[in-house]
Formats: structure tokens, sequence, C-alpha cells
């Protein structure tokens, strides 16, 4: 491995805003999560609360009806906007940019489903919106055709599939490889690229690092949103976006490490997102 990959150690958590008794809401940052469908629910809820664990003030989760009443049961403290039908569309759009005005970063991705009229919807309101993004499961493919949109605000989590929809490149498995393209597809489509993985590789197409925290027993569905909502949620705090995506690879997998030496194969996203705090 090159000197100049940096290897993600927990130092990084100092880059975690220290708090005081002066501070109030909205100087942790404000998220919106834009995710679900008639489908699926338990994606942007799963992302709402590991953001909430991991420090950020307010989450607001804008999903179709079924999907935002589902997720509103989850916990009380995810407010939910619910949009009219069954699938994100166009229509919708001028509804999300107001939920968008005093925010400090949007997610989109996790249970969107891959209609057309979504993928279209997604790149229309992406382009009209200049905060943080991260973009992850269904929201990647969206820009599969649409290389062209992508913007330097954008932060992709792709896990290895979705890295190849999204780049039309397969990850190798030499590691030195791996993190040399994920370099450089960063920095051809001048964005930052997250691969999730055993290890993960970050990159902005300038800087680089790789995270060794995670275990094979996390291989288990809803993972990939708890560091979604882990990366959003720093991100809305104002770090660094390249920080802030190595520092929840970090804390994911090592909250993983710990739920995986009491439950092995028996963990489960809940989990993780209970560890977290102790992580702190």
């Amino acid at each position: 491995m090159k000197k100049e990959v940096e290897i993600v150690k927990k130092d990084k958590l100092k880059l975690i805003k220290k708090r005081s008794p002066q501070n109030h809401k909205y100087n942790f940052g404000s998220l919106l999560v834009v995710g679900g469908s008639k489908k699926y629910s338990g994606s942007p809820a799963l992302a709402s609360l590991a953001a909430y664990r991991c420090g950020v003030d307010i989450v607001e989760v804008a999903a179709p009806e079924r999907a935002a009443n589902i997720i509103a049961s989850f916990s009380p403290n995810i407010i939910t906007w619910p949009l009219k039908g069954d699938f994100f569309s166009i229509k919708h759009i001028p509804e999300i940019l107001e939920l968008l005005e005093n925010k400090t970063a949007c997610l989109i991705g996790g249970g969107l489903g891959r209609e057309e009229k979504t993928k279209k919807a997604i790149i229309e309101l992406l382009s009209k919106v200049n905060i943080p993004c991260i973009i992850d499961a269904d929201a990647i493919y969206a820009f599969a055709a649409n290389k062209e949109k992508i913007k330097p605000n954008f932060i992709f989590l792709p896990h290895t599939y979705e890295f190849f929809v999204l780049t039309g490149k397969e990850a190798p498995d030499d590691l030195d490889k791996k993190i040399a393209l994920v370099k450089k597809q960063a920095k051809k489509l001048k964005c930052m690229i997250v691969l999730k993985g055993n290890p993960d590789i970050i990159s902005d197409g300038e800087r680089t690092a790789v995270n060794k925290t995670g275990n094979p027993f996390m291989t288990v569905g809803g993972t990939g949103d708890t560091l979604s909502g882990i990366t959003a949620s720093l991100i809305a705090q104002k770090i660094d976006n390249f920080d802030s995506a190595c520092i929840a690879c970090y804390i994911n997998g090592l909250a993983g490490d710990l739920v995986g030496k009491e439950k092995k194969q028996g963990l489960l996203a809940t989990d993780i997102i209970e560890k977290i705090p102790e992580l702190f």
C-alpha cells in the first residue's frame, strides 16, 4: 500500500466537534433523508436513527406515503413528510426543495426503487441542490447513464456491484489495484467515492484512505444504511466531507466489531445503531 494512502485510526474521532453549554438546536446540523417507496421503508429509518446516534440535531425523512407512515412508527425522534403516491417522482421536487432550504446535508437513495420516473426525478432534484448530497443504494443507479450530471458536492457510497454500475469498472481483488481504481474514478467523476467492503476505500480523487474496522457478520442487510446515516450526520455537522466519510466507516465498522463479538451471525443493523453511543 502506498504511503500517501491513509489508514483510518481512532485519532480521527478528535475531529468531531466539541459541545459547550451555549450550544442549541441546529448548531450540529439538520439532515433530510429522501428514500423509501411502496415496497421499502427500512432503509431510511435505519439511516435516520444512525444519523441521530452520531449527533446531528434534526433528521427529517421525505418518503412516499406508505413508507413515511411506517418510518414514523419506528421512532418518535424521526420527523416524516409523506409524499403522495407509491414512488418518488418529479412532481415531488418542489416539496423536497422547500424541505431542503434549512438543511446542511441531504441523504438520498435507500429504498427509492429503480423505476425510470424515480431515476429521472433523482437527477432533476440533485441538479438543483448545492449542499453535500450523500448518494446511496438506488440513487446510484440514476447516475449510471448520467455521469455528466455528477457534481463535486456528491458523495457516493457504493458496494462492489454498485461501483461497477456507477463507473463501468469491476473492482479487482488486489487491494492496491482497487485503491488506485477508486481514486482514479473519483478524480474522473469529480466527486467522492466510498467503496464499502473489507476494507472500505475512501477517495475524493486527491486524498485516499482505507478503513479496516468491520467484519464478515456485517454482510447482513442494513449495515450499509447505518454507514450512510453516520456519514450524512457528520457531514451535516459541517465536518470536512472526506474526514466525515473516514470517521463514519471507522465508527460503523467498530460498532459492528463490538456487536460481532457478542452476537456473531446474529448481528443486526439495529444492534450497530445501539452500540454507537459507546464509541463516544
